[in-house]
């Protein structure tokens, strides 16, 4: 069964804020998977999300495995921000993206990774 959403993007492409919803499932080597929803784990960085990359599904790993976040000292935040040009972050299929995100704030990965 196709979904309004879907039949959404299928019919028209403008970009406008209803053809444009996040989808919340998709299916991803087999096993439904949440889009846009990051978790912990993963094979061989801290962070992954899924994400709908053209109409094939994408797993996306970040972070460095071992190393500690500590987003609440505005300092570290603004050092990274420079150094991953968080200004510009470019796609959500890209760790970038997903890296300046969790950095966006001091409370930033407590609100990601809420379930």
């Amino acid at each position: 069964m196709i979904s309004l959403v879907d039949l959404l993007e299928e019919v028209c492409d403008c970009g406008c804020k209803v053809c444009t919803v996040p989808i919340e499932e998709a299916e991803y080597q087999g096993k439904k998977v949440e889009l846009n929803k990051v978790k912990r784990g993963g094979d061989s960085k801290k962070f992954y999300v899924y994400v709908k990359d053209g109409d094939k599904v994408k797993k996306v790993s970040f972070g460095a495995k071992g190393m500690s976040i500590k987003t609440k000292d505005s300092d570290r935040r603004k050092n990274f921000k420079s150094r991953f040009n968080c200004d510009n972050p470019g796609p959500k299929t890209k760790a970038r993206y997903w890296s300046c995100r969790m950095w966006s704030g001091p409370d930033a990965i407590k609100n990601m990774l809420k379930k």
